[in-house]
């Protein structure tokens, strides 16, 4: 078991980070081409929507010509300060910058429409935008606020996350049936169906919230980093253990387990590595949770 403390830890440490923030800056910078080229080569020339944010800021453009680049950003921004509440600012931060980037390729981007045929506009529109709002998400960071939104509206109310994420999207298409065309509305629910089934591909089929157990000879330092920094409620399980054929005991130790959403999970990875690189992690899916300490308490 390797222990990191002092300057070689630092230097591990360190070296965590850098390739962290590495792997996200090339998974957003990915998803953001991704969800440009899905814009610009199939949905934007042809005036089909997408769900959430996006389809609001693509329904917005089609009703009033405004910019649609200067949309993706007024639409997104009050999801983004939401975020930066209830999760992090560093979060907050990387989704502001992504969004941002999409918002200027958009504007700046010329790309030849690939088909006039509907169908495969609305099916491959809606695999390169979620192709990068998966991405995205695995860099950290979203370009599509209606989750951050689900996620805080799911806490306070008896609707789960994907509830309320099919009710905005049922309000969303039946506005555009209105307001644009029956046909348009249903071509861009294909758009969104396919959108949907590639973020979950992309991001491993990882559901709203996400169980985390930590095994480790240093849980009591894992449970206080998460409690004390990362602001999360766990609970711990004591339990003996074995191994070999012959069935060897190992000592009494703890087990912890904590519950996060699916933004959050990559965070709580690192810093359960700056402790422990041997800790033995699981995690599985959660479709929903009730009670508990899941929003994030204040830190003091």
């Amino acid at each position: 078991m390797f222990n990191f403390f002092g300057e070689k830890g630092n230097e591990v440490v360190k070296r965590l980070i850098l390739i962290r923030g590495l792997k996200d800056f090339f998974f957003i910078g990915f998803g953001v081409s991704m969800a440009a080229i899905g814009l610009k080569g199939f949905l934007l020339p042809n005036n089909f929507l997408d769900g959430g944010a996006m389809g609001v800021s693509l329904l917005t453009e089609i009703m009033t010509g405004f910019d649609l680049s200067l949309l993706i950003i007024c639409v997104n921004l009050p999801f983004i300060l939401m975020g930066g509440k209830q999760f992090s600012w560093a979060f907050a931060i990387k989704s502001a910058l992504a969004i941002l980037s999409l918002a200027v390729l958009v504007h700046y981007l010329e790309f030849p429409m690939v088909t006039n045929d509907k169908l495969l506009i609305a099916v491959f529109g809606g695999f390169f935008l979620g192709a990068g709002i998966g991405l995205t998400i695995r860099g950290g960071a979203v370009i599509d606020g209606t989750e951050v939104m689900a996620i805080l509206v799911s806490r306070k109310s008896s609707l789960t996350v994907g509830d309320f994420i099919a009710v905005f999207n049922v309000v969303l298409f039946g506005v555009a049936a209105v307001l644009v065309s029956l046909e348009t509305a249903m071509y861009s629910m294909l758009t969104y169906l396919s959108a949907s089934k590639t973020v979950d591909f992309i991001i491993n089929g990882i559901e709203e919230y996400i169980g985390v157990m930590i095994i480790s000879d240093l849980a009591p330092d894992i449970k206080s980093t998460i409690t004390n920094q990362l602001g999360r409620g766990v609970t711990v399980f004591r339990s003996d253990g074995g191994y070999g054929t012959r069935g060897e005991a190992l000592p009494d130790r703890k087990i912890l387990f904590c519950v996060v959403t699916r933004l959050e999970v990559s965070n709580l990875i690192l810093e359960v590595e700056k402790i422990d690189m041997q800790a033995f992690v699981i995690q599985y899916p959660i479709k929903d949770t009730r009670g508990g300490m899941i929003k994030k308490r204040p830190l003091h």
